[in-house]
């Protein structure tokens, strides 16, 4: 379904029904969905087809202008793979969500569907994930746009040097999701030419997140919780001198840690404001110049569809909403068929 750009926010159809998301039985629950798209049962199957894929994966790290180093993975399709569509020099440039990283397996699977579609694909660390902890002293947090935003400018025009005019994708899940809406919103300010931008599953007003994580199913909370605890223990290993999360520790609850940590670790006056330092709701996407769609379902569990209701659409920026899906999910079969990913090769070759 699509919200359209008008003021009663009236529905209208997006995809015709044989287009759409329509998984049957157990497989069709949220929770399902969600939890096992990156569950370890996934992880072996997207693994095991992606094992040439990854053979082929070229570590690079990149510097922002302000010094900050990104890592990510390289892949240039295999010589005779490219489609008859054009594609072939395409790149496509792929975030992960929060303590996800370039090998989670929504990221990895898509990357290895577009490498077999011809498509090139650069699959991108925000700072502290994956095996980057050590590039920078700095810590992550969800408000360091620019450092993304000039690592994908340089990845995007290092491509075109040598590639000639061809199309740039930019694809991100979850919080990768929303760095890519803010990356599309500030594409033209920094003469960063995107063909595409693609947002799944994007966090939209990151304090309904944190209530969702909250109050919801505990099993989302602790997983997350779990996955920060290893990344802080991490960074505290290797920078002992600059960081002490004792304290920390201590804390159960996501919104106790969050605030602990903005308020020891960064300049923002409160997790509020923190929070709302990287929302794209309101009307932050308006005035969009990059074309962009968000695909997200009604069943997310995690970031609520009703985030979505407000959005400045246009003809730049449309929103497909799935009945089902859970988060980053939309998976098709037992055998973690995806149908997400055939989405993407149809969206990029148009």
């Amino acid at each position: 379904m699509l919200w359209p750009a008008n003021p009663d926010k009236s529905l209208r159809i997006f995809m015709l029904p044989e287009h759409a998301f329509q998984p049957q039985g157990l497989i069709a629950n949220a929770h399902v969905q969600s939890l096992m798209t990156s569950g370890p049962w996934r992880k072996r199957v997207v693994t095991q087809r992606a094992r040439g894929y990854l053979e082929r994966s070229e570590p690079e790290v990149w510097r922002a202008d302000d010094g900050t180093r990104l890592l990510g993975y390289r892949n240039r399709p295999v010589t005779g793979q490219a489609s008859g569509s054009g594609q072939g020099q395409a790149l496509v440039i792929l975030i992960h969500g929060w303590e996800g990283s370039a090998n989670s397996n929504y990221l990895l699977s898509a990357a290895d569907t577009l490498d077999r579609a011809g498509l090139a694909t650069f699959r991108l660390n925000l700072r502290d994930h994956g095996e980057s902890h050590h590039l920078n002293v700095g810590l992550f947090h969800s408000c360091l746009l620019f450092e993304v935003l000039d690592v994908v400018g340089k990845i995007a025009a290092d491509w075109r040097a040598t590639h000639g005019d061809v199309p740039v994708y930019l694809v991100g899940f979850s919080l990768g999701g929303n760095f890519t809406l803010r990356i599309a919103r500030r594409a033209a300010e920094v003469d960063l030419h995107l063909t595409h931008a693609i947002a799944i599953s994007p966090v939209i007003r990151p304090i309904h997140v944190m209530d969702a994580l909250e109050n919801g199913p505990f099993v989302y909370h602790q997983y997350f919780v779990r996955k920060w605890r290893r990344s802080l223990k991490t960074k505290q290993a290797l920078f002992p001198n600059e960081y002490d999360f004792a304290p920390w520790f201590e804390y159960k609850r996501l919104s106790q840690q969050t605030e602990w940590l903005i308020g020891h670790y960064t300049d923002f006056p409160s997790v509020r404001d923190y929070l709302e330092g990287y929302s794209v709701a309101g009307d932050y996407l308006a005035g969009m110049e990059t074309p962009t769609t968000i695909l997200t379902s009604e069943d997310d569990p995690i970031i609520p569809a009703s985030d979505f209701a407000q959005l400045p659409l246009s003809d730049r920026l449309q929103l497909s909403i799935q009945k089902k899906g859970g988060h980053c999910g939309f998976i098709e079969s037992w055998q973690m068929d995806c149908w997400v990913e055939r989405w993407l090769v149809d969206r990029l070759a148009n």
